[in-house]
């Protein structure tokens, strides 16, 4: 039985529906799939769950509009789990940056999270999100806190950008590349 035959059934699968998948053949050619039109069928449903797959995550990721078929109010909640989940991560990797902003750390980042998506990884993300927290001036009524987080950020960017006047990587950096490419030239002993 071809899987379209399982798909297209009166009232959906029935018994033994998965059996028949299990056993249902594949072409042995690529021309014999499109001589049966399987192939076109595979492709269109990989095209649709395709689509389907990021609308779902638009909606929980981005908070962009919840897909025909799912409940608003669920996915609303999933969705907050998941920046739950991430502001609990980025107050692991970033300890400083959660002590510096306190018992706003969590609202002031779920503020930034939502319709952002992750991009870098944590320590990034935790680094985006200080970064917009000194742009937008939401720490100003607190020059305690806004001096501690700009702290941070300095601390953080010292340590990965390159330096400013002359576009190259910190010293420590060059010279650990350096020594690396010396080791590398070496003869190895016993050869």
């Amino acid at each position: 039985m071809p899987v379209s035959d399982v798909r297209e059934a009166p009232g959906g699968p029935g018994p033994g529906a998965e059996e028949a998948v299990g056993n249902a053949k594949a072409p042995e050619s690529t021309e014999a799939a499109a001589e049966t039109g399987e192939a076109g069928e595979l492709d269109a449903a990989r095209k649709r769950l395709a689509r389907a797959q990021l609308a779902l995550l638009s909606t929980l990721v981005a908070g962009g509009p919840a897909p025909d078929g799912f409940d608003p109010g669920r996915l609303e909640a999933q969705r907050r789990a998941l920046l739950d989940k991430r502001a609990h991560v980025i107050a692991k990797v970033a300890p400083e940056l959660r002590d510096a902003l306190g018992s706003r750390f969590h609202e002031l980042f779920l503020g930034y999270a939502r319709g952002r998506q992750m991009a870098g990884g944590h320590h990034r993300d935790a680094l985006g999100f200080a970064r917009e927290l000194l742009r937008t001036g939401a720490l100003e009524a607190d020059p305690e806190r806004h001096r501690r987080l700009a702290d941070w950020v300095a601390r953080r960017t010292a340590r990965t950008s390159p330096s400013r006047s002359t576009g190259r990587p910190p010293l420590h950096r060059r010279l650990a590349a350096a020594l690396r490419a010396r080791r590398a030239e070496r003869p190895r002993k016993g050869n």
